[in-house]
């Protein structure tokens, strides 16, 4: 499980030295008008802040149905991973379906992975080359191996990021899934950018931290009438390289139905990484 299922290996474009647009003062200006702005009058940041914290709170007491996809390119290739299902932050279950693809390929067959999140266990399967068995790791021991990845797709990872964000200003009411919302935007710290991440990536980013004189991960969060998360954006732009995480979140507190696979189809794995489960 170790071993790349396709040529992913893009984060040595996306941490090299000389990438333009890494630095903690951000690049062009098509990125300045996303950087964080000024407050609004009304709210302080930490204000919104807390309003941040407030929705992730409230929609970790419940369940939605994931719709997430992730942007990795060097500049030339771009690939796309897609997370789709349904989780169940307070009943900790769910079951995600994670697909790999070529974005200049659309048509072509995509590596695929299953996951069920079942209390403090995530289950993968659906791979070729189990033959239908199951992987299983305990949920607080996965690790990160790509930029912005959550540990096996976590979405509640991505919440407790986002939860973390800081220089927090007010963007504006925005249309999410049809319906009203407000959009707001700010940064993640450095050791959020690198939570729960593997230490070879982690030193990698420490690297590009050090010679790029900083680093800045923009961090969005748009927030529904009931106070609950419908979306968020983690953005890493590095020049013509990059990552980008969009969560979309919808059907709140709707059943989810995740059922661990039989033990006897089930072989314990120490660490998990790859393109597939980040």
């Amino acid at each position: 499980m170790q071993r790349p299922l396709v040529p992913l290996v893009v984060a040595a474009a996306l941490l090299c030295a000389g990438c333009s647009g890494g630095s903690g003062s951000g690049s062009g200006s098509a990125r300045e008008a996303e950087k964080p702005g000024k407050a609004s009058p009304s709210r302080s940041a930490e204000d919104h802040g807390a309003a941040v914290r407030a929705a992730v709170a409230a929609t970790k007491k419940s369940s939605a149905r994931i719709d997430e996809q992730i942007e990795i390119g060097d500049g030339t290739t771009e690939y796309v991973v897609s997370i789709k299902g349904d989780f169940d932050w307070a009943g900790a279950k769910g079951r995600l379906a994670v697909a790999l693809r070529n974005a200049a390929s659309p048509g072509k067959t995509s590596p695929r992975m299953d996951e069920i999140f079942d209390g403090g266990t995530v289950y993968v399967g659906g791979l070729a080359e189990m033959d239908g068995s199951w992987g299983s790791i305990r949920r607080d021991k996965a690790e990160a191996h790509y930029v912005l990845r959550a540990p096996v797709n976590d979405p509640e990872h991505v919440l407790r990021q986002v939860a973390e964000m800081r220089r927090i200003s007010k963007v504006g009411e925005e249309t999410v899934h049809g319906t009203p919302a407000i959009h707001y935007r700010g940064v993640l710290p450095d050791e959020t950018v690198t939570l729960r991440m593997a230490k070879d990536m982690r030193a990698k980013i420490d690297s590009v931290r050090e010679q790029t004189g900083g680093i800045t991960v923009y961090a969005d969060a748009w927030i529904d009438r009931n106070g609950r998360i419908v979306r968020t954006r983690l953005d890493w732009p590095m020049g013509a390289a990059g990552a980008k995480a969009t969560m979309n979140l919808a059907d709140h507190g709707k059943p989810v139905r995740a059922k661990a696979p039989d033990p006897g189809r089930v072989v314990p794995m120490p660490d998990l990484g790859g393109p597939l489960p980040g």
